[in-house]
Formats: structure tokens, sequence, C-alpha cells
């Protein structure tokens, strides 16, 4: 196997505490009934907001169109490791590997019934000031509430 951002699988898995289920929908796969190689990109999205939830940090109300600060996608990969089906279980984890000034850099891993990984994953979350778009660098408070992840 050869990711980038994974030096050894295993003690590299063995840092995931987090994670969310979920099932492979008749909708998500292909003609052969593989899941399709879009469909991680959602899970690893609702995985990481579940982690954010779960932990207070980084989930402004959008409802009251108060937010001043959001956080964005800046970049997100997969690497596929093993096939995946119709109707399997998966779990997501999810973690925050690297706290930067105004971004995180999160890491993800699916794993089936079996305990085998089947696809990981990373990607960048900035936070903007939803005004200009514009970088705005975490509180010392998210700071504080991220490191304890």
């Amino acid at each position: 196997m050869r990711v980038n951002y994974i030096e050894d699988l295993t003690k590299w898995a063995e840092t995931f505490t987090f994670y969310s289920e979920v099932r492979v929908r008749f909708s998500e796969t292909d003609l052969f009934g593989h899941m399709n190689n879009t469909v991680p990109f959602a899970y690893f999205e609702q995985a990481r907001i579940d982690l954010f939830e779960h932990y207070g940090i980084l989930m402004p109300d959008l409802s009251k169109k108060e937010a001043e600060r959001v956080p964005i996608v800046a970049d997100l990969q997969c690497d596929f490791l093993r096939q995946v089906f119709f109707n399997e279980k998966l779990k997501i984890y999810v973690k925050l590997a690297h706290i930067g000034n105004s971004s995180v850099d999160i890491h993800y891993m699916a794993k089936n019934e079996a305990g085998h990984i089947c696809f990981v994953g990373r990607g960048n979350i900035v936070q903007i000031t939803y005004a200009t778009g514009k970088s705005a660098a975490f509180t010392e408070a998210e700071r504080e509430a991220m490191k304890k992840i």
C-alpha cells in the first residue's frame, strides 16, 4: 500500500477512536455492485460533521445567518484498499491529524464488519470569514477544544 500520508498503516489505524456507522445503499453502487468511487466523500463529510458536533467545534449555526466564520473543505482525497459492496456495514473513523492557524488536516479510515480497512482519506478544512471568504485564525478556545480530540 502506498499512501503518502501514512507511514505505518497498523500504527496509524490504532490512533483513531471516533467513528460513524453507515450501510452502503443500493443507490451508492455501480452496475457491478461495487460502491461508487464518489461515495466515500459523502461518508467522510458525515463522519466529520458527527465529530464536530460531538465535540462542539467548528459548527456555526447557519440557520440564524449570523455565522461570521465557517469551515470549508480545501482539499479531499481517498485511497481505495479493498472493494466495498451493496449492503455492507462500515465504520468511518475520523481524527484531527494536524491543527494549523486557520486549518486542520483530517484523516479518515473505513473498516468493514470483518475489521478490514477498505479505504482511507485525508482532507484539509479551512476556517474562513463568511463575509470575505478569506481564512480566519482559530480562537484559542477552538484550538484548545481541538487539541483534546
